[in-house]
């Protein structure tokens, strides 16, 4: 069957030539091994440690990566010993690192220095992290009993209680595990229902008012309950005032003194006299018959 995203010339023979790499004469690796045949293999390596490079004195930091030329030349036991011949990216100078499986490290080879970072924890007030000699001082006999009678104190007061403790907690719990998966699953189911019939109260209360559905509704309790109506009792005091001083600016500004009104009245009347003798003697000229002073007056004053 033909491979996907592949071509096959014609005069391809899957017998005769295995592969398609074997038909065009290349590895499978592609220019990373172009000097496979002197055992040389293309990897990108990274830096171990900081550097110094050794043609053009550059600084090198940790974890630069290179285009590295890797080698085996040697086996420490069964593990193999592999080097890493790297070009600087600053200079045209090559420098090598090898590993050493005895000390599980890599070493500078050639080409460039190894920045010294090595702290020695004796020279700190610490203690040798590989001590292969021991402790050669002498023991001190009162220390030593006292170490192992705390330790003795500790292990009688503290851990084998805490031990019989987890003992009977595990047997408890173990001891009929149908009994006590029944009373799990009977209180699961009440509390189900009771969060059900919670969840359909909620859906209640937000479709009544509008609410969105991702919104969460607090839990109704007495200090809640008692919260909610100090709000509201406040909010309603805040509008009845705002009421109140309305109404009251209201009844202030309608207020109108007496001189004022007594000009108006005394203005409107004369207004409706020169109007009702013009209605008058328009209707006189229109009509033969024409309807009394007082009437026309009546209805106008009706109409004002």
């Amino acid at each position: 069957m033909q491979g996907f995203n592949k071509y096959y010339p014609p005069d391809y023979d899957g017998e005769k030539h295995g592969s398609l790499n074997s038909y065009r004469g290349k590895h499978a690796l592609g220019d990373r091994a172009r000097k496979l045949d002197q055992g040389i293999l293309i990897t990108r390596f990274e830096l171990p440690f900081n550097i110094w490079c050794g043609t053009c004195n550059n600084h090198i930091g940790m974890g630069v990566r290179y285009n590295a030329e890797k080698k085996k030349i040697g086996n420490y036991y069964s593990t193999p010993i592999f080097l890493f011949r790297c070009k600087c990216h600053l200079c045209d100078g090559w420098f090598e690192i090898q590993t050493d499986p005895k000390n599980t490290r890599y070493v500078v080879v050639s080409g460039a220095r190894q920045k010294d970072e090595d702290w020695n924890p004796e020279e700190n007030g610490g203690f040798a992290v590989h001590d292969t000699e021991g402790n050669t001082s002498a023991v001190d006999p009162l220390a030593a009993l006292e170490k192992t009678t705390d330790a003795q104190n500790h292990q009688s007061k503290v851990q084998i209680p805490r031990l019989e403790s987890l003992m009977d907690v595990s047997e408890r719990y173990n001891s009929d595990p149908y009994s006590l998966s029944l009373k799990a699953r009977k209180h699961f189911r009440e509390d189900k229902k009771i969060w059900r019939e919670k969840e359909k109260s909620d859906r209640k209360v937000k479709d009544r008012y509008a609410l969105p559905a991702s919104m969460s509704l607090a839990e109704e309790d007495e200090d809640s309950i008692r919260e909610a109506k100090e709000q509201w009792q406040k909010g309603r005091e805040e509008i009845l005032s705002r009421e109140s001083k309305r109404r009251k600016l209201a009844v202030e500004t309608s207020i109108v003194p007496a001189s004022s009104r007594s000009s108006s009245t005394t203005g409107s009347s004369a207004v409706v006299n020169s109007l009702c003798a013009r209605v008058l003697g328009n209707t006189a000229r229109r009509s033969q018959t024409t309807r009394p002073v007082s009437t026309v007056r009546k209805s106008l004053l009706r109409n004002r």
